[in-house]
């Protein structure tokens, strides 16, 4: 009878059981972007630990771009442009190898959500990627193609239902409680179309700059609603002023006529 395994609190493997990756390859010194999709990425990434939350019943979260995903220790990686998990936490000690990629055995499961940023047609990734990302079981996939390399539409979702993933109808990721959606607006100085995350309700989750210049005109329109009350009462203070003035001097035009004002 061949001996159970027994999984840790955290449902991972023990550590005594846990993969040798002393001889994979998590990371190389070679360029892998261009510099439309390494901003994309920071866009991806910053707006969500700068304003989000998570979702509601997560503990924690996990948005990264250009790190290995590792279903096995016996294959290669995939590398996505960015992905997103729930409820996973970075090891302490991350610099050790073993903790340094996205190790399935180690989080204990695949990202909900990963997003490929088109800019040729050598990524293939609505052929082989597709097909190792519903592998690998990840919820969401994404394809961002803003220069239409693809010949398809600049944004496509999809949903993983079964073994296949199949096209979203909306731009909703009901799972993560967080949307998808393409604005036209100025980045760090680069006016472009955009892939942001949103709300339920459309609004854009709000890079860290735009959060503080949100603080900056919500403090501002206090300031002024402030100055608002404060002229406002000066004003009936003046015009209150000004009756009082005017009702001494039309009394004191009666005495002078011998007639004493009412009270």
């Amino acid at each position: 009878m061949s001996e159970s395994i027994t999984l840790t609190d955290a449902g991972l493997l023990p550590e005594d059981l846990l993969p040798d990756v002393s001889h994979l390859v998590t990371e190389d010194d070679e360029p892998l972007d261009n510099l439309p999709s390494e901003k994309q990425q920071r866009l991806l990434t910053e707006t969500l630990y700068s304003s989000w939350n998570g979702a509601s019943n997560a503990q924690g979260f996990l948005v990264a771009a250009n790190v290995g995903l590792f279903p096995s220790s016996k294959q290669p990686p995939i590398v996505p442009d960015v992905f997103l998990s729930l409820d996973v936490q970075v090891a302490e000690n991350w610099w050790e190898k073993r903790h340094r990629s996205y190790f399935f055995w180690d989080f204990g499961k695949p990202p909900e959500v990963v997003i490929e940023i088109v800019s040729n047609r050598e990524g293939n990734e609505t052929g082989r990627k597709i097909l190792e990302y519903a592998r690998m079981r990840v919820m969401y996939y994404i394809i961002f193609d803003p220069t239409r390399q693809l010949r398809g539409e600049v944004l496509q979702m999809y949903e993983l239902r079964g073994r296949q993933y199949i096209p979203m109808s909306e731009q909703w990721l009901t799972e993560v409680e967080l949307g998808l959606c393409l604005w036209e607006g100025t980045y760090e100085g680069k006016r472009d179309v955009w892939l942001r995350w949103c709300d339920a309700t459309r609004n854009m989750i709000p890079t860290g700059a735009e959060r503080a210049e949100q603080e900056r005109l919500r403090a501002e329109l206090e300031r002024l609603r402030a100055e608002l009350e404060r002229l406002r009462a000066e004003l009936e203070r003046e015009a209150k002023e000004t009756a009082l003035q005017r009702a001494e001097r039309l009394a004191a035009q009666l005495r002078a006529l011998g007639v004493e004002p009412e009270v």
